[in-house]
């Protein structure tokens, strides 16, 4: 468990910077996130559930499968949700806050980019071999 740190979400090339309050990967998570402009060009899904208020800005979400539905979000009192199986990306029209809770971790979760394709990731963010 680890508690107060910053640290970018996503990988190095994010332009998302996560304030966690506490992360516990067997347990749950709470992060303020700073969303800045666009996303890298991967598309990603999680290894967690997650609830999440837009307190500032505002995101679009697009989805790998259906790269025509998008969702978009902006400051409000509702909040809303990511699932584990959502393969999707989300971009930030200029600075954008957001406070997310974050449910237990799966082991793996998927990545995609048009270089690489499909990968499954492990903690710290490892590629997953199979032999």
């Amino acid at each position: 468990m680890k508690l107060f740190f910053k640290s970018k979400d996503g990988g190095k090339e994010s332009t998302v910077t996560g304030y966690f309050l506490i992360e516990s990967k067997s347990f749950f998570s709470i992060v303020l996130l700073k969303f800045e402009g666009k996303s890298r060009e991967a598309y990603h899904t999680h290894a967690f559930n997650c609830l999440s208020w837009v307190l500032k800005g505002n995101l679009i979400e697009r989805f790998r499968r259906n790269n025509y539905y998008i969702r978009t979000y902006s400051a409000k009192l509702i909040p809303f949700k990511t699932y584990k199986h959502d393969y999707h990306k989300v971009d930030s029209i200029g600075t954008s806050w957001v406070l997310s809770f974050r449910g237990k971790w799966d082991k793996e979760w998927m990545e995609y980019t048009k270089e690489a394709g499909d990968y499954t990731l492990t903690n710290g963010r490892i590629k997953k071999t199979y032999e």
